[in-house]
């Protein structure tokens, strides 16, 4: 027997510009969970106000050299940038600190590139990262060597080399969108024979590691994968699910929701997110012992309206076992622990309550 090493993971430093000191400590846990999702080993967490916002580097100089010094004396592969930086600035803080720079569209879209699975997902990846590279295609021209080889930001369906040539990206994207237009028309043709033959349609949704994936499993019995992973679950899944009174619904989980979601990532997958918009129903899955639940809440509210998403909404108070202190219970919400099956028929009551109103 031989045993298989494990690739070290590669140690990041991070950057993040503070807009607003009051949710300093949500941004700094919610990078760090990017991170951990991307497989990246957080060193350090650099800051500084936005009212220091430097055009060239987002940063200050005097945080340029401060970090400088701090990669003199440890040892990193990448500096991730919680920030939707331009081209140019990528180019200019990869060549300050001669290090590798993500920005937070590329690495929220590295780790939907490696939780890609299905043919669909894979799709929608490439297809956000191709728009991203095109639109910092003039400032990265030259450069391709900070994003080939291997590691975050490189990562994607096929593990193929990402290639900075203008004409093979437009090529590419408009193959691309137009399979993702085949996509919707098929969502779409089963949206009119489902609703020709009466069946409703409801949709997990929240922010992302909410247990969504878990409580699918647990109320169709199936096994989808399911990790404490932001993003772990990509691609979109459906069954059947019986709500008794010999009445039933289709039941699908997609991705999950996050701060800021990046523009590239709203239109590439706006397949997906059709699924959601054309709901009958939504369940909103809450974390409800993650001590950002009412900010995630928010966040998730935000997204389903602005996608023009169902008002109709269930609110299932998920993971409740952990709840240290008793909470108030609202109107369409319920608290949930997949931990007891016994709660499994009150929400099948209560999705058939709220399908019927």
């Amino acid at each position: 027997m031989h045993q298989i090493k494990e690739e070290a993971k590669e140690k990041v430093i991070v950057f993040c510009p503070i807009e607003n000191e009051k949710e300093k400590e949500y941004q700094f846990a919610e990078i760090s969970r990017l991170c951990f999702s991307a497989d990246l080993e957080v060193v350090k967490i650099f800051s500084q106000s936005i009212d220091s916002f430097n055009r060239r580097t987002v940063m200050g100089s005097g945080k340029v050299e401060e970090i400088r010094q701090f990669l003199k004396e440890n040892e990193c592969d990448c500096l991730v940038v919680d920030y939707q930086l331009t081209g140019s600035q990528l180019r200019n803080l990869s060549e300050e600190l001669q290090i590798k720079v993500l920005d937070r569209i590329l690495l929220i879209i590295d780790i939907f590139a490696l939780n890609a699975k299905s043919s669909e997902g894979k799709i929608e990846v490439k297809l956000a990262q191709n728009r991203y590279l095109l639109t910092r295609l003039s400032s990265l021209q030259g450069s391709q060597g900070r994003f080939g080889g291997k590691g975050a930001g490189m990562r994607g369906p096929g593990e193929t080399k990402l290639e900075l040539d203008r004409r093979k990206l437009e090529r590419e994207i408009l193959m691309l969108e137009k399979e993702i237009v085949k996509i919707k028309n098929a969502r779409q043709q089963n949206k009119v024979l489902r609703e020709k033959n009466g069946i409703k349609s409801v949709v997990l949704g929240g922010y992302t590691n909410a247990g969504k994936s878990s409580i699918f499993n647990l109320l169709t019995k199936e096994s989808i994968y399911a990790d404490d992973k932001l993003f772990a679950t990509l691609d979109t899944t459906s069954r059947r699910l019986f709500l008794g009174d010999g009445k039933f619904c289709l039941l699908t989980d997609t991705v999950g929701f996050i701060s800021k979601l990046p523009h590239e990532l709203v239109e590439s997958f706006s397949a997906t997110l059709d699924e959601v918009r054309n709901a009958d129903l939504i369940l909103h899955i809450v974390d409800v012992a993650d001590r950002f639940c009412q900010k995630n809440i928010e966040i998730t509210n935000n997204i389903l309206d602005g996608i023009g998403a169902t008002k109709k909404r269930i609110v299932i108070l998920n993971k409740c076992d952990l709840l240290t202190i008793p909470i108030e219970i609202q109107k369409n919400q319920m608290l949930f622990t997949t931990k007891n099956k016994n709660k499994v028929d009150a929400l099948k009551s209560l999705i058939l309550q709220v399908l019927e109103e």
